[in-house]
């Protein structure tokens, strides 16, 4: 109320006796302030009145009995909400249309609740269990088997096969050579040590070797270049156990190729029939 002669700093009328608002030090009558700085309902679109409830959030205005649930019309004035849409919804609501549903116990997932997901499901953190130990997997490392989560330690034991060269278990992608299974990183060359999962590759006395490796090993020496005959369909030239590429099957003399021509060899060299008159 008024206790002096003050008036009102939007109409100027007297606010003696009347009530009024201050606001950085000026007084208001009820009616100008109204005018001047209450909102209108986001609902209803009238004005918030001074002397009503003005509820809020994100910037918008409600008048309390028309801050509602859009689906269920009940009050959220005390209660949780969220929206969707710019829409008003109570947390049951909310959770009933667009929560996900936990695929162990089929309940929903409450908003903002911790929960755990993998490939389109979701869980609850404490539904998200090892089906062997029945523990809370949490962020640890975890195997899907048959449609069921099993921690590591417990694939392990459970199903993994053992890597025939370092025998510990595979738990993911691994080698199956000569019904054997391998780590990817275990499967390699033992010349080299190259790994061979995905790569060309060929065995010996039950070793594997990359193609380069047994071509230097076990491969035919080419006599001319001394270098190894590729397998796998290389076309050379084989005389009295004496081996040649065939680009390098040449007069010793004259250098012409001697592929699909006659020749004569003069100790250790091959020459063709024209350099062999000379002899």
């Amino acid at each position: 109320m008024s206790q002096d002669g003050s008036h009102s700093k939007g109409c100027n009328n007297s606010l003696y006796g009347q009530k009024y608002i201050l606001r950085e030090a000026e007084p208001f009558c009820i009616t100008c302030y109204d005018s001047l700085f209450s909102h209108n309902c986001e609902v209803c679109h009238d004005l918030i009145a001074c002397t009503g409830k003005d509820l809020s959030y994100n910037g918008r205005h409600w008048h309390s009995e028309c801050f509602l649930c859009f689906k269920c019309n009940k009050s959220l004035a005390d209660r949780p909400f969220t929206t969707k849409d710019d829409l008003l919804m109570c947390t049951d609501c909310y959770s009933s249309e667009y929560s996900s549903k936990c695929h162990a116990c089929l309940k929903t997932i409450m908003p903002g609740s911790k929960k755990m997901e993998h490939k389109g499901n979701s869980w609850h953190e404490n539904c998200f269990t090892c089906n062997h130990c029945q523990q809370p997997i949490g962020t640890r490392s975890f195997v899907l088997k048959d449609s069921n989560n099993y921690c590591l330690s417990c694939y392990e034991k459970q199903f993994a096969l053992q890597c025939v060269q370092c025998k510990k278990p595979i738990t993911t992608a691994g080698v199956n050579y000569r019904d054997q299974p391998w780590h990817k990183e275990c499967f390699a060359c033992i010349g080299c040590k190259e790994l061979l999962a995905g790569k060309r590759f060929t065995s010996r006395d039950n070793f594997a070797y990359c193609f380069d490796c047994f071509c230097q090993l076990f491969a035919k020496k080419c006599v001319a270049c001394t270098t190894p005959i590729s397998l796998g369909g290389s076309k050379y030239i084989s005389f009295e156990q004496r081996q040649w590429h065939n680009n390098c099957f040449n007069c010793k003399k004259c250098s012409a190729s001697l592929v699909g021509r006659g020749f004569l060899t003069s100790n250790d060299d091959i020459i063709c029939p024209d350099c062999g008159k000379d002899f």
